[in-house]
Protein backbone atom coordinates (compact mmCIF):
# COMPACT_ATOMS: atom_id res chain seq x y z
CA UNK A 1 0.00 0.00 0.00
CA UNK A 2 1.18 3.68 -0.89
CA UNK A 3 1.95 6.03 2.22
CA UNK A 4 -1.06 8.17 -0.20
CA UNK A 5 -3.62 5.45 0.41
CA UNK A 6 -2.74 4.25 3.95
CA UNK A 7 -2.62 8.43 4.90
CA UNK A 8 -6.25 8.52 3.30
CA UNK A 9 -7.28 5.29 5.27
CA UNK A 10 -6.05 6.58 8.75
CA UNK A 11 -7.43 10.43 8.04
CA UNK A 12 -3.97 11.76 8.42
CA UNK A 13 -2.21 14.50 6.75
CA UNK A 14 0.59 13.45 4.30
CA UNK A 15 4.02 15.15 4.51
CA UNK A 16 6.55 14.04 1.73
CA UNK A 17 6.25 10.86 -0.80
CA UNK A 18 3.33 9.64 -0.87
CA UNK A 19 4.55 6.92 -3.61
CA UNK A 20 6.60 5.32 -0.85
CA UNK A 21 5.29 1.70 -0.63
CA UNK A 22 4.49 0.25 2.48
CA UNK A 23 4.55 -3.31 3.45
CA UNK A 24 3.99 -3.99 7.02
CA UNK A 25 3.65 -2.29 10.50
CA UNK A 26 7.08 -2.55 12.94
CA UNK A 27 8.47 -1.07 16.08
CA UNK A 28 10.69 1.51 15.95
CA UNK A 29 14.25 0.07 16.72
CA UNK A 30 13.20 -3.43 14.53
CA UNK A 31 11.76 -1.35 11.43
CA UNK A 32 12.90 -2.15 8.28
CA UNK A 33 13.33 0.05 4.88
CA UNK A 34 9.41 -1.21 3.88
CA UNK A 35 8.13 -0.56 7.62
CA UNK A 36 5.65 1.62 9.00
CA UNK A 37 5.95 2.58 12.97
CA UNK A 38 5.01 5.15 14.90
CA UNK A 39 6.03 7.63 17.36
CA UNK A 40 2.89 8.08 19.71
CA UNK A 41 4.20 10.74 21.58
CA UNK A 42 7.44 13.47 21.62
CA UNK A 43 9.16 10.82 24.17
CA UNK A 44 9.51 8.90 20.85
CA UNK A 45 11.12 11.60 18.76
CA UNK A 46 14.85 10.44 18.91
CA UNK A 47 14.05 6.77 18.62
CA UNK A 48 11.86 7.91 15.39
CA UNK A 49 15.34 9.71 14.45
CA UNK A 50 17.35 6.68 14.17
CA UNK A 51 14.79 4.00 12.81
CA UNK A 52 15.18 2.64 9.63
CA UNK A 53 11.27 3.12 9.19
CA UNK A 54 10.47 4.26 5.63
CA UNK A 55 7.61 6.24 6.98
CA UNK A 56 6.43 7.36 10.57
CA UNK A 57 2.93 8.16 12.13
CA UNK A 58 3.53 10.79 14.47
CA UNK A 59 0.83 13.36 16.29
CA UNK A 60 2.92 16.36 15.26
CA UNK A 61 5.71 16.86 12.38
CA UNK A 62 9.43 16.07 13.19
CA UNK A 63 10.90 19.00 11.45
CA UNK A 64 14.43 17.47 10.94
CA UNK A 65 13.67 14.04 9.66
CA UNK A 66 14.20 13.12 6.40
CA UNK A 67 11.10 10.78 5.93
CA UNK A 68 7.89 10.83 5.18
CA UNK A 69 5.57 11.37 7.86
CA UNK A 70 1.75 10.94 8.56
CA UNK A 71 0.30 13.55 11.48
CA UNK A 72 -2.79 12.16 12.59
CA UNK A 73 -4.30 13.71 16.35
CA UNK A 74 -4.78 10.18 17.89
CA UNK A 75 -1.71 7.80 16.60
CA UNK A 76 -2.90 4.84 19.26
CA UNK A 77 -5.95 4.92 17.36
CA UNK A 78 -4.14 4.90 13.98
CA UNK A 79 -2.13 2.09 15.34
CA UNK A 80 -4.91 -0.01 15.68
CA UNK A 81 -6.53 1.15 12.51
CA UNK A 82 -3.22 0.14 10.58
CA UNK A 83 -2.77 -3.04 12.22
CA UNK A 84 -6.41 -3.86 11.26
CA UNK A 85 -4.75 -3.06 7.39
CA UNK A 86 -1.64 -5.15 7.68
CA UNK A 87 -2.67 -7.82 9.96
CA UNK A 88 -6.57 -8.40 9.48
CA UNK A 89 -8.04 -11.13 11.27
CA UNK A 90 -8.49 -14.71 9.53
CA UNK A 91 -11.96 -15.19 7.90
CA UNK A 92 -13.70 -17.73 10.07
CA UNK A 93 -14.75 -21.29 8.09
CA UNK A 94 -18.06 -22.25 9.21
CA UNK A 95 -18.31 -25.84 10.81
CA UNK A 96 -18.83 -28.14 14.07
CA UNK A 97 -15.63 -30.25 14.21
CA UNK A 98 -16.72 -34.19 14.32
CA UNK A 99 -14.93 -34.24 17.98
CA UNK A 100 -17.08 -31.41 19.54
CA UNK A 101 -20.24 -32.62 22.04
CA UNK A 102 -22.80 -30.35 20.95
CA UNK A 103 -26.44 -31.16 22.93
CA UNK A 104 -29.27 -31.69 20.32
CA UNK A 105 -31.08 -28.85 21.99
CA UNK A 106 -28.85 -26.43 21.38
CA UNK A 107 -29.20 -23.73 18.83
CA UNK A 108 -26.48 -22.41 16.82
CA UNK A 109 -26.53 -19.10 14.21
CA UNK A 110 -25.41 -19.02 10.68
CA UNK A 111 -21.35 -19.41 10.21
CA UNK A 112 -20.66 -20.42 13.40
CA UNK A 113 -17.37 -22.59 14.09
CA UNK A 114 -16.59 -25.00 16.66
CA UNK A 115 -13.74 -26.55 17.45
CA UNK A 116 -12.72 -29.79 18.71
CA UNK A 117 -13.18 -30.89 22.35
CA UNK A 118 -15.76 -28.17 23.17
CA UNK A 119 -19.41 -28.96 24.92
CA UNK A 120 -21.91 -27.13 24.38
CA UNK A 121 -24.71 -28.17 27.01
CA UNK A 122 -28.35 -28.29 26.75
CA UNK A 123 -30.82 -25.35 25.17
CA UNK A 124 -27.73 -22.99 24.79
CA UNK A 125 -27.53 -20.50 22.41
CA UNK A 126 -24.92 -19.48 20.21
CA UNK A 127 -24.72 -15.75 17.98
CA UNK A 128 -24.08 -16.10 13.77
CA UNK A 129 -20.89 -15.99 13.18
CA UNK A 130 -19.27 -16.99 17.03
CA UNK A 131 -16.47 -19.03 17.15
CA UNK A 132 -15.75 -21.27 20.21
CA UNK A 133 -12.07 -22.57 20.46
CA UNK A 134 -11.03 -25.63 21.81
CA UNK A 135 -11.60 -27.54 24.94
CA UNK A 136 -13.97 -24.54 26.00
CA UNK A 137 -17.05 -25.55 28.45
CA UNK A 138 -20.43 -24.37 27.95
CA UNK A 139 -23.23 -25.56 30.41
CA UNK A 140 -26.97 -25.73 30.14
CA UNK A 141 -29.13 -22.39 28.97
CA UNK A 142 -25.73 -20.64 28.21
CA UNK A 143 -26.53 -17.66 25.57
CA UNK A 144 -23.47 -16.26 23.42
CA UNK A 145 -24.03 -13.48 21.11
CA UNK A 146 -23.27 -12.79 17.75
CA UNK A 147 -19.31 -12.37 16.52
CA UNK A 148 -17.72 -13.22 19.54
CA UNK A 149 -14.38 -15.16 20.28
CA UNK A 150 -14.84 -17.79 22.94
CA UNK A 151 -10.63 -18.88 23.13
CA UNK A 152 -9.38 -22.24 24.86
CA UNK A 153 -9.78 -24.00 27.97
CA UNK A 154 -12.73 -21.00 28.68
CA UNK A 155 -15.63 -22.28 31.17
CA UNK A 156 -18.82 -20.35 30.40
CA UNK A 157 -21.29 -22.03 33.40
CA UNK A 158 -24.77 -22.47 33.58
CA UNK A 159 -27.39 -19.51 32.34
CA UNK A 160 -24.74 -17.05 31.80
CA UNK A 161 -25.75 -14.30 29.15
CA UNK A 162 -22.98 -12.58 27.11
CA UNK A 163 -23.72 -10.11 24.28
CA UNK A 164 -22.22 -9.58 20.88
CA UNK A 165 -18.66 -9.00 19.76
CA UNK A 166 -17.94 -10.40 23.59
CA UNK A 167 -13.91 -11.26 23.41
CA UNK A 168 -12.83 -14.28 26.04
CA UNK A 169 -9.51 -15.05 26.58
CA UNK A 170 -7.99 -18.23 27.37
CA UNK A 171 -8.80 -19.97 30.30
CA UNK A 172 -11.06 -17.58 32.23
CA UNK A 173 -13.84 -19.08 34.42
CA UNK A 174 -17.49 -17.20 33.78
CA UNK A 175 -20.38 -18.06 36.19
CA UNK A 176 -18.25 -20.11 38.81
CA UNK A 177 -20.00 -19.88 42.63
CA UNK A 178 -19.60 -17.16 44.54
CA UNK A 179 -17.92 -17.09 47.46
CA UNK A 180 -20.94 -17.27 49.79
CA UNK A 181 -21.08 -19.11 53.67
CA UNK A 182 -22.82 -18.54 56.41
CA UNK A 183 -21.57 -19.89 59.80
CA UNK A 184 -22.90 -22.39 61.85
CA UNK A 185 -21.21 -22.64 65.67
CA UNK A 186 -17.52 -23.51 63.80
CA UNK A 187 -18.30 -24.29 60.58
CA UNK A 188 -19.58 -22.55 57.59
CA UNK A 189 -22.32 -23.74 55.67
CA UNK A 190 -22.57 -23.01 51.93
CA UNK A 191 -24.96 -20.55 50.69
CA UNK A 192 -26.36 -21.23 47.21
CA UNK A 193 -25.42 -18.79 44.07
CA UNK A 194 -28.53 -19.44 42.17
CA UNK A 195 -27.79 -16.70 40.35
CA UNK A 196 -26.27 -15.60 36.50
CA UNK A 197 -23.46 -13.69 35.07
CA UNK A 198 -24.79 -10.85 32.34
CA UNK A 199 -22.29 -9.38 29.85
CA UNK A 200 -22.87 -6.85 27.36
CA UNK A 201 -21.86 -6.01 23.81
CA UNK A 202 -18.29 -5.32 23.28
CA UNK A 203 -17.09 -6.29 26.65
CA UNK A 204 -13.32 -7.82 26.63
CA UNK A 205 -12.26 -10.36 29.48
CA UNK A 206 -8.93 -11.57 29.78
CA UNK A 207 -6.83 -14.43 30.10
CA UNK A 208 -7.71 -16.53 33.99
CA UNK A 209 -10.16 -14.21 34.48
CA UNK A 210 -13.08 -15.22 37.40
CA UNK A 211 -16.37 -13.75 37.50
CA UNK A 212 -18.83 -15.02 39.75
CA UNK A 213 -22.54 -15.57 39.69
CA UNK A 214 -25.18 -13.90 41.97
CA UNK A 215 -26.16 -15.66 44.98
CA UNK A 216 -29.52 -13.78 43.68
CA UNK A 217 -30.40 -12.05 40.43
CA UNK A 218 -27.05 -10.83 38.15
CA UNK A 219 -23.35 -10.38 37.82
CA UNK A 220 -23.49 -7.68 35.33
CA UNK A 221 -20.60 -6.49 33.14
CA UNK A 222 -22.05 -3.76 31.27
CA UNK A 223 -21.22 -2.59 27.49
CA UNK A 224 -17.22 -1.58 26.34
CA UNK A 225 -15.57 -2.56 29.79
CA UNK A 226 -12.02 -4.16 29.19
CA UNK A 227 -10.42 -6.51 32.01
CA UNK A 228 -7.19 -7.28 31.72
CA UNK A 229 -6.12 -10.68 33.01
CA UNK A 230 -6.04 -12.27 36.19
CA UNK A 231 -8.84 -10.35 37.34
CA UNK A 232 -11.58 -11.63 40.22
CA UNK A 233 -15.21 -10.04 39.59
CA UNK A 234 -17.32 -11.47 42.76
CA UNK A 235 -21.11 -12.22 42.89
CA UNK A 236 -23.25 -9.41 42.70
CA UNK A 237 -20.90 -7.12 41.45
CA UNK A 238 -22.01 -4.52 38.47
CA UNK A 239 -19.44 -2.79 36.48
CA UNK A 240 -20.67 0.04 34.24
CA UNK A 241 -20.11 1.09 30.89
CA UNK A 242 -16.82 1.23 29.13
CA UNK A 243 -14.45 0.38 32.34
CA UNK A 244 -10.72 -0.25 32.21
CA UNK A 245 -9.91 -2.88 34.76
CA UNK A 246 -5.91 -3.47 34.85
CA UNK A 247 -4.65 -7.20 35.47
CA UNK A 248 -4.35 -8.46 39.65
CA UNK A 249 -7.61 -6.31 40.16
CA UNK A 250 -9.86 -8.36 43.01
CA UNK A 251 -13.68 -7.17 43.55
CA UNK A 252 -15.37 -8.03 46.60
CA UNK A 253 -18.90 -8.83 46.80
CA UNK A 254 -21.77 -6.35 45.31
CA UNK A 255 -19.52 -3.79 44.72
CA UNK A 256 -20.61 -1.22 41.73
CA UNK A 257 -18.27 0.39 39.13
CA UNK A 258 -19.17 3.50 37.53
CA UNK A 259 -19.15 3.88 33.51
CA UNK A 260 -15.80 5.00 32.28
CA UNK A 261 -13.91 4.14 35.80
CA UNK A 262 -10.34 3.36 36.09
CA UNK A 263 -8.83 0.24 38.38
CA UNK A 264 -5.08 0.12 38.13
CA UNK A 265 -3.23 -3.27 37.99
CA UNK A 266 -3.63 -4.83 42.15
CA UNK A 267 -6.71 -2.58 42.98
CA UNK A 268 -8.64 -4.54 45.83
CA UNK A 269 -12.11 -3.58 46.55
CA UNK A 270 -13.74 -4.25 49.87
CA UNK A 271 -17.15 -5.65 49.48
CA UNK A 272 -20.54 -3.84 49.08
CA UNK A 273 -18.25 -0.58 48.31
CA UNK A 274 -19.18 1.97 44.90
CA UNK A 275 -16.82 3.19 42.83
CA UNK A 276 -18.36 6.41 41.14
CA UNK A 277 -18.44 6.99 37.26
CA UNK A 278 -15.21 8.51 36.07
CA UNK A 279 -12.99 7.53 39.08
CA UNK A 280 -9.27 6.70 38.87
CA UNK A 281 -7.64 4.08 41.61
CA UNK A 282 -4.29 3.63 41.62
CA UNK A 283 -2.16 0.66 41.24
CA UNK A 284 -2.04 -1.56 44.57
CA UNK A 285 -4.47 0.59 46.54
CA UNK A 286 -7.12 -1.08 49.20
CA UNK A 287 -10.57 0.59 48.65
CA UNK A 288 -12.49 0.25 51.65
CA UNK A 289 -14.95 2.96 51.56
CA UNK A 290 -16.41 4.96 48.46
CA UNK A 291 -14.99 6.58 45.78
CA UNK A 292 -16.86 9.72 44.74
CA UNK A 293 -17.82 9.81 40.86
CA UNK A 294 -14.42 11.99 38.87
CA UNK A 295 -12.11 10.75 41.85
CA UNK A 296 -8.57 9.97 41.97
CA UNK A 297 -7.32 8.06 44.71
CA UNK A 298 -4.53 5.87 45.54
CA UNK A 299 -2.66 4.06 48.34
CA UNK A 300 -2.51 1.49 51.29
CA UNK A 301 -0.46 0.29 53.83
CA UNK A 302 -0.62 -3.21 56.07
CA UNK A 303 -0.31 -2.23 59.82
CA UNK A 304 -1.78 -3.68 63.35
CA UNK A 305 -5.83 -2.97 63.03
CA UNK A 306 -5.37 -0.67 66.09
CA UNK A 307 -2.78 1.62 64.51
CA UNK A 308 -4.71 1.40 61.25
CA UNK A 309 -8.04 2.58 62.75
CA UNK A 310 -6.03 5.56 64.13
CA UNK A 311 -3.91 6.44 60.79
CA UNK A 312 -6.99 6.25 58.88
CA UNK A 313 -9.04 8.83 61.69
CA UNK A 314 -5.73 11.50 61.35
CA UNK A 315 -5.44 10.51 57.60
CA UNK A 316 -7.78 13.08 56.64
CA UNK A 317 -6.70 15.71 58.75
CA UNK A 318 -2.91 16.03 57.48
CA UNK A 319 -2.87 18.68 55.41
CA UNK A 320 -4.45 20.73 57.46
CA UNK A 321 -2.33 19.53 60.48
CA UNK A 322 0.98 20.01 57.83
CA UNK A 323 -0.06 23.65 57.48
CA UNK A 324 -0.39 24.61 61.20
CA UNK A 325 2.69 23.36 61.68
CA UNK A 326 4.63 25.10 59.22
CA UNK A 327 2.65 28.48 60.44
CA UNK A 328 3.85 27.64 63.77
CA UNK A 329 7.70 26.97 62.46
CA UNK A 330 7.73 29.81 60.61
CA UNK A 331 6.56 32.09 64.10
CA UNK A 332 8.83 30.35 66.27
CA UNK A 333 11.80 31.12 63.67
CA UNK A 334 10.66 34.69 63.57
CA UNK A 335 10.22 34.97 67.73
CA UNK A 336 13.69 33.51 67.37
CA UNK A 337 15.27 36.48 65.33
CA UNK A 338 13.76 38.87 67.12
CA UNK A 339 15.47 37.70 70.50
CA UNK A 340 11.66 36.58 72.23
CA UNK A 341 12.20 32.93 71.92
CA UNK A 342 15.25 31.15 72.81
CA UNK A 343 16.87 28.61 70.60
CA UNK A 344 16.85 24.70 71.41
CA UNK A 345 20.57 25.04 70.97
CA UNK A 346 21.62 28.36 71.86
CA UNK A 347 22.35 28.85 75.79
CA UNK A 348 19.55 31.69 77.29
CA UNK A 349 20.34 34.74 78.40
CA UNK A 350 20.44 35.43 81.93
CA UNK A 351 19.33 39.26 82.34
CA UNK A 352 20.15 40.74 85.48
CA UNK A 353 17.45 42.77 87.18
CA UNK A 354 18.04 45.91 88.46
CA UNK A 355 17.42 46.74 92.21
CA UNK A 356 16.15 50.21 92.52
CA UNK A 357 17.97 52.52 94.25
CA UNK A 358 17.33 53.21 98.17
CA UNK A 359 18.18 57.12 98.76
CA UNK A 360 17.73 58.60 102.01
CA UNK A 361 14.73 60.96 102.60
CA UNK A 362 14.93 64.13 102.32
Amino acid sequence: MTLAELARLLGGELCGDGGVRVCRVSPLPEAGPEALSFAVDDRYFPAARASRACALVVPQRIPDLDRPQIVVKNPCLALAQALRIFSPEPEIEPGISPLASVSDSAVLGLGVKIHPFVYIGEGAKIGARSEIYPHCYLGPGTEIGEDCRIYSRVSIREGTRMGSRVIVQDGAVIGSDGFGYAREGEEYRKIPQVGIVEIEDEVEIGANVTVDRATLGRTLIRKGTKIDNLVQVAHNVEVGKNTIIVAQVAIGGSCRIGDGAVLAGQVAVADHVEIGAGAQVGGQSGVLRDVPPGAKVSGTYAMPLSDWLRVQAILPRLPAMWKEMREIREKLSRNEKSGRVCSPNRPKKIRSKKKPSRGRKT
